[in-house]
């Protein structure tokens, strides 16, 4: 693997990696992310400022990030029954474009659910097919360099987005609705950015239509390979709960606001200068190694927020989250799409990340009872020890970063 001196771009074996279609992809994803990201720090003020009440916010996220994880796995299937990638990818993204400036119309709270639950809707088209798309460009020796690259993009964005929010309610402090109207700008560039790329048509599934959760029966035709690695993310994902409870507990250690948003924009910040090089790594070392070595660094951070650290040990956690990040996200795509067959690449993805968002789902429900009812010290700890089980899970199971599978599209 070398950098060549006249191009920009990380070849292997003389093969482009980084080619125009992935970049295209996380271009489109980067300007996605600053749209959504503009829109973090606003939404729960907002929706406050308009009389949602705390657990009608929780309530509304719920359901949208539901919608979200359920339907990836319905359209993965439809796309590699179809056999392509792009209408999905399309459809999902200004699906989420548009949904940005419509929450500023009405305020009547059936319209916010119905637009929140569009825009999630949006993520859930476009998901599987998006990462099948990027796993057709590269061979199983550089898909996670490839997902490292588009991971690192789209985590810009979502240092970004932030960033920018800030900056707009410092000078222009309670115009929310003005976001919004502006969130559609990064949205639509990211959709029209589609528009430049070009796929040929993939040998379609031969699996049955069924019903919408027909994608579950994937589990019945998958490797013995993907449901091994499977089963170790669903553990680990069944109790890796929302990041909102790391922000949550920075808040109460700082009482500090702006302490908390700055340690959240230096995660991404981390997260994305990291994982391009940690997908280079995986594709070097091997995705077993640097995925397990991300655990170890998430098992520590959940340790270290355990306890009550200072601001300055909260950074150094953040900054560790952030590496472990830059070790798991991109290197998991990249291994799942690893162990799946080639024509239901789609589906082995929505099958995961669906059942993945169910898993997150539960697991922020744990978290937060275990938190109310006992304290932030024992949701934490439960946390890293589970981390430390699904470690020992992959360290002694059969997994392996299987490289059996398929040519670039």
């Amino acid at each position: 693997m070398y950098l060549s001196p006249e191009k920009s771009f990380i070849f292997h074996d003389n093969m482009k990696i980084i080619t125009r279609t992935v970049l295209l992809l996380s271009l489109v994803s980067l300007f996605a992310d600053i749209a959504s990201e503009l829109l973090y720090p606003v939404i729960p003020v907002y929706l406050d400022s308009i009389g949602f009440s705390v657990l009608w916010i929780g309530m509304l996220e719920g359901v949208a990030n539901f919608t979200a994880g359920i339907s990836k796995g319905f359209f993965g299937k439809r796309s590699d029954q179809k056999g392509v990638r792009l209408p999905f990818v399309k459809l999902g993204y200004f699906l989420s474009a548009i949904s940005k400036p419509m929450m500023a119309f009405f305020v009547y709270p059936l319209w916010i659910f119905f637009v929140r639950t569009l825009d999630r809707l949006g993520k859930g088209v476009r998901t599987a097919a998006r990462d099948a798309l990027l796993s057709q460009e590269a061979t199983p020796e550089t898909k996670a360099t490839v997902f490292g690259f588009h991971r690192s993009l789209d985590t810009v964005g979502a240092t970004i987005g932030p960033a920018l929010a800030l900056l707009f309610l410092f000078f222009w402090p309670g115009r929310y609705t003005t976001i919004f109207y502006i969130a559609f700008i990064p949205g639509i560039i990211s959709v029209i950015l589609i528009f430049f790329l070009k796929e040929k048509k993939q040998p379609a599934s031969t699996l049955g239509k069924g019903n919408f959760f027909s994608f579950f029966a994937y589990r019945k035709i998958a490797s013995p390979e993907y449901k091994r690695l499977v089963k170790g993310l669903l553990l680990f994902a069944l109790f890796n709960s929302s990041d909102i409870f790391l922000l949550l507990k920075t808040k109460a250690v700082t009482g500090d606001d702006t302490i908390t948003i700055a340690a959240y924009v230096f995660y991404n910040l981390v997260f994305a200068l990291a994982s391009y090089p940690l997908g280079i790594l995986g594709d070097k070392w091997g995705l077993k190694k640097v995925f397990t070595s991300g655990l170890v660094l998430f098992a520590i951070v959940y340790a270290g927020f355990a306890f009550h650290p200072s601001t300055v040990v909260i950074f150094i956690l953040f900054f560790i989250y952030g590496i472990y990040a830059a070790a798991t996200e991109g290197i998991s795509k990249a291994w799942i799409t690893n162990t799946a067959q080639g024509q239901n690449t789609a589906t082995a993805i929505g099958f995961y990340t669906s059942c993945e968002s169910i898993c997150t789902l539960v697991a922020s429900i744990i978290a937060g009872f275990l938190w109310t009812y006992y304290n932030s010290c024992v949701t934490f700890s439960t946390t890293a020890i589970v981390a430390v089980l699904v470690l020992l899970y992959f360290l002694l199971s059969k997994v392996t970063s299987n490289l059996k599978t398929s040519s670039p599209g």
